[in-house]
């Protein structure tokens, strides 16, 4: 059964080694990831199924990571200390390749022993006193639909599993809110995360399916389609979204949430 259900960001600021004075700049962020990690524990999780791609992306074809033992690390971030191992989940991971192959999803595996970052963070913040295995699941270059419809296939899944499940859904909204952000200004960057906070808060999949295309493209995010896979997984359960944290500085927008399975 689904547990928990978070969308988190996954700069490797957040790292304590990595950002250093600048995680003083994000005090919301890190007390909600705080948070999460704390009520993560209280749930006696037994598989975290991660959504991202920043490693393994495919034009056509989701991917998930199969790997005998994943290793976690920031090195490529000058980082050489800060470092955690997971186990895969095979049986679910067996379970989720047969659905996908039975339902004619475009879908690949791949196998690497490192996980990207974007599953790398939130799992190293989240699972600071707990060890559960991990289903490390990429999005693809398919179109919003097919995103939603890989995450209905995928609830089926998980709301049938005996086991306690966790779904975090991790992306950084735009990367141009100011003039000196890493992508520079760009007037769709506030449009973009105005419009997904407006569609978590009221739980709108048709909000979130009609942002424009023209404002996702020119917003230089990695947010949208790991969060249409997290609608449609908690599509028709009763959820009650909080924001926790939303900030800034840095001129990209970092959105924490809180899914609450009811």
């Amino acid at each position: 059964m689904i547990k928990f259900a978070a969308f988190t960001p996954h700069t490797p600021i957040l790292i304590d080694r990595i950002g250093k004075d600048n995680r003083k700049k994000l005090p919301k962020t890190i007390n909600a990831l705080d948070l999460l990690s704390e009520t993560l524990k209280q749930q006696e999780i037994d598989t975290i199924v991660t959504i991202s791609g920043h490693n393994i992306s495919h034009d056509n074809s989701f991917a998930l990571n199969l790997h005998d033992e994943y290793s976690v690390d920031f090195k490529d971030f000058g980082d050489l200390i800060t470092t955690k191992t997971f186990k895969p989940d095979l049986e679910l991971i067996t379970s989720i390749q047969r659905e996908m192959r039975n339902k004619s999803i475009n879908f690949t595996l791949e196998s690497s022993a490192s996980l990207d970052y974007g599953s790398a963070v939130p799992l190293m913040l989240l699972t600071k006193d707990i060890k559960p295995k991990i289903v490390p699941i990429a999005y693809s270059g398919l179109n919003k639909k097919s995103h939603l419809k890989f995450g209905n296939h995928l609830k089926e899944l998980f709301i049938n599993s005996k086991k306690n499940i966790a779904i975090i859904s991790s992306g950084d909204l735009s990367h141009c809110l100011t003039s000196d952000a890493p992508m520079g200004f760009k007037k769709e960057g506030k449009k973009f995360d105005e419009s997904v906070q407006n569609a978590i808060k009221q739980i709108s999949i048709s909000k979130l399916l009609l942002i424009n295309e023209e404002i996702t493209n020119n917003a230089s995010e990695c947010a949208y389609r790991p969060l249409l896979i997290l609608f449609g997984i908690t599509e028709r359960m009763n959820i009650k979204p909080e924001i926790l944290a939303y900030e800034s500085p840095f001129g990209v927008g970092y959105l924490t949430v809180n899914f609450h399975i009811q």
